[in-house]
């Protein structure tokens, strides 16, 4: 009778969740089209001008002067990445298929960009300064807009593995939809706006299994129903249920932290001085300064930037692990550690060589061991796209020119050559002290792959790559430095130092995540400041959700400020480093940082913002002093430890997921969680402002409370609400 009874509560048990569906069937069955009188869209179909429904073929053209042997077309169309141009007859070509719309373009000749675009292509319509004193031009497509759908199960923003689900989404222009099914081969799942903005809005669906099917979607438009088919001869999609672009699912329950090792805590004074033997300084044979050893609290000097060193090491974080962990850091972004010329660490001598000024392999070791004993991992920075001057390499061809077996690692215009004189070899923005390396000749890339995984190796548990733009081969090398690291470490995290919005860098090829600047200071850190209403904000919120997969936004590396930005108070009217900060700045900053711990992906906090301290990148970046660690704004701290505590505790906000919900006046408000359990609110203007609630009852969790609001929610002015479903 017990067992009867068991496996009856278990089959009510079961049918309740499929009901509610938890649980879906793994049922396949053969896909056919429905009966009846649908007009369909063929999405992936070319049509005679070789290009789908709705785009139009556009064809630039170069005529060099004189012979050239690579030419490819960058612009706003595709986010400046690199499309090569195909030599017929001496004039270079390319067609692309775009929207109706106004585009901004140059042409890449040789590995540099051409300055003046009025000087090359009459054929443009309009030209446009480029902020660095040239010319773009400008290309104005016209045509008719119609329905259109964009959707590419290859493309992770169209269909990804996220959460262990599988995330399946259309973009549309807006308000042309009332309803959206994706009819499939193991059911039928209704859809749901997720996303909108200005020109465009987002249809979203998960599957909560991982396997095969074929789909195609069935909408009902404002003029009836349409079937989305792929193309007239394979009209569905298919998904094979292999997972090529896995999440690293670590880092969408993480919290990071960023470290600049020389000004974040000196634990040994006894290698301080150790800095200065191999500054930069003592290379450069057009410098005449000198570098500097600073007491802890000393004043920022002319140097402070790069070459006033105040010693901080690795037995310096070390004594703050207990303090990272109670403020809920998971994850420790390490600026350069490895031998360089400077305060910062770009300019490496030696891609294998732990710098001594922060302590011994030894030392280095004991900090991952102890870090991963709190659950803290720890991820290092690298720099693949030049060198600097005192690295081995470099001075060696400095000294023996083309005898040097090194000759092909750089670009050397002219030897010999002074060490600093940028006009000699290609640096990095013609800096001199940033000597470029050829990523393209086989032995430097050997020399590079194999330092990031020496380290990965050593216990690292991921990697930072800075200026990745700027390597001429970078998607051949990124793609390659991902295939290798991910052989030998599959759970290792990779990101790229990509300051705009370029979802090209995520397709499963490069990089996991992006330091999503675009995010925090283009969008966030202008909201905080009220630059923005909330309509506007959740516009730009909504391009940049849609232009990456659900797995990528899990994986986002989400900062605002950085070693490279002014610190996130200071840009919020908080002063600079030695005022008091205005008790507004403060709120917007507690403002701000609560979306970033809200929103999808990893917050990560520059060392110090968490104590509420300031500093001006334009004054000698001030912002890189070292953390006066008997200084502290207590309310700011205890502020960033709760909302440690809030994201452990409230798992939808550690989710891949979110979809918004609506924006008035200053106000915003979308859903977390997979079942949109959570509904985050913020209002950036002062006064106090009501907005209608999702139907249900919501109880406030933050800031802390009990009080269930039914209907009508008042949001206080600078605050963020967060409110949970019962």
């Amino acid at each position: 009778m017990r067992r009867r009874f068991g496996a009856l509560l278990l089959l009510m048990f079961m049918l309740n969740i499929i009901a509610s569906g938890c649980l879906q069937s793994p049922t396949t069955q053969e896909l056919k089209l429905p009966s009846g009188n649908y007009p369909p869209i063929y999405i992936n179909e070319k049509s005679q001008n070789m290009c789908p429904p709705g785009k139009v073929p556009v064809t630039f053209r170069y005529q060099p002067e004189e012979n050239v042997t690579s030419v490819s077309l960058r612009g706003s169309f595709n986010d400046w990445g690199e499309l090569p141009m195909k030599n017929e007859n001496g004039t270079w070509v390319r067609t692309v298929c775009l929207n109706p719309g106004r585009y901004e373009y140059k042409f890449f000749v040789d590995g540099e960009w051409i300055k003046d675009m009025s000087a090359v292509d009459p054929t443009a319509d309009a030209y446009v300064d480029d902020g660095f004193g040239g010319k773009n031009a400008v290309k104005i497509v016209k045509g008719e807009q119609g329905l259109i759908i964009e959707h590419d199960p290859k493309n992770p923003a169209y269909l990804s593995i996220a959460d262990n689900r599988t995330v399946i989404r259309f973009k549309v222009q807006p308000n042309q939809i009332q309803s959206a099914f994706l009819v499939a081969s193991n059911g039928e799942y209704k859809m749901e706006r997720q996303l909108w903005w200005g020109s465009g809005e987002v249809w979203r669906v998960e599957i909560q299994e991982v396997s095969p099917i074929e789909y195609y979607f069935k909408l009902t438009t404002n003029n009836g129903e349409v079937l989305v088919l792929n193309t007239s001869k394979n009209p569905f999609f298919t998904f094979d249920g292999i997972n090529r672009f896995p999440q690293v699912e670590w880092v969408s329950k993480g919290i990071g932290y960023q470290i600049f090792p020389d000004r974040f805590n000196n634990g040994d004074p006894s290698n301080d001085a150790l800095a200065l033997q191999t500054d930069e300084f003592w290379f450069n044979e057009l410098i005449n300064e000198r570098p500097i050893l600073s007491n802890w609290s000393d004043p920022i000097s002319p140097l402070h930037c790069c070459h006033q060193y105040f010693g901080g090491d690795i037995k310096g974080i070390l004594e703050k692990l207990d303090y990272l962990q109670e403020l809920g850091v998971t994850v420790i972004y390490l600026n350069p550690i490895f031998l360089a010329g400077s305060a910062h660490g770009y300019d490496v001598y030696d891609h294998y060589r732990l710098d001594p000024q922060f302590g011994s392999e030894e030392d280095l070791k004991i900090l991952i061991e102890e870090a991963h004993k709190r659950g803290i991992r720890i991820i290092f920075d690298f720099v693949p796209n030049h060198s600097g001057i005192g690295h081995w390499a470099f001075l060696d061809v400095a000294s023996r020119g083309k005898k040097s077996p090194y000759w092909n690692w750089y670009f050397v215009q002219r030897w010999p050559f002074k060490l600093g004189d940028g006009k000699a070899y290609l640096g990095w923005w013609g800096l001199g002290s940033l000597p470029k390396l050829n990523t393209a000749n086989p032995e430097v890339k050997e020399y590079l792959i194999g330092a990031a995984l020496h380290w990965l190796d050593f216990g690292f548990d991921g990697i930072r790559i800075d200026a990745p733009q700027e390597l001429i081969n970078a998607e051949e090398f990124f793609s390659e430095l991902r295939k290798a690291i991910k052989e030998k470490h599959p759970d290792a995290y990779i990101v790229g130092e990509i300051w705009e919005l370029s979802p090209r860098w995520v397709q499963g090829n490069m990089f996991d995540s992006l330091m999503n600047y675009a995010l925090g200071r283009d969008i966030l850190l202008a909201y905080a400041r009220g630059d923005w209403n909330g309509e506007r904000t959740l516009e730009l919120l909504g391009r940049y959700y849609a232009s990456y997969g659900e797995n990528v936004i899990a994986m986002g590396f989400n900062l605002v400020s950085s070693h490279d930005t002014s610190r996130v108070l200071t840009d919020l009217g908080g002063g600079n480093l030695g005022d008091t900060p205005k008790p507004e700045a403060i709120q917007r900053l507690k403002l701000l940082s609560t979306l970033l711990y809200t929103l999808p992906g990893m917050p990560v906090t520059f060392q110090g913002d968490e104590r509420g301290l300031l500093g001006d990148k334009e004054h000698f970046d001030s912002h890189r002093y070292p953390i006066q660690w008997d200084t502290v704004n207590e309310d700011v701290l205890n502020h960033y430890k709760s909302l440690a505590d809030l994201r452990k505790s409230v798992p939808a906000l550690t989710s891949s997921k979110i979809k918004f919900y609506t924006s008035k006046e200053g106000v915003l408000a979308f859903f977390r969680g997979h079942d949109d359990e959570v509904l985050v609110i913020a209002n950036n203007v002062p006064k106090d402002t009501s907005i209608p609630l999702p139907p249900g009852k919501w109880k406030q969790i933050w800031p802390e409370g009990e009080k269930i609001f039914e209907k009508e929610i008042t949001v206080p002015g600078l605050e963020v609400l967060v409110l949970v479903k019962t």
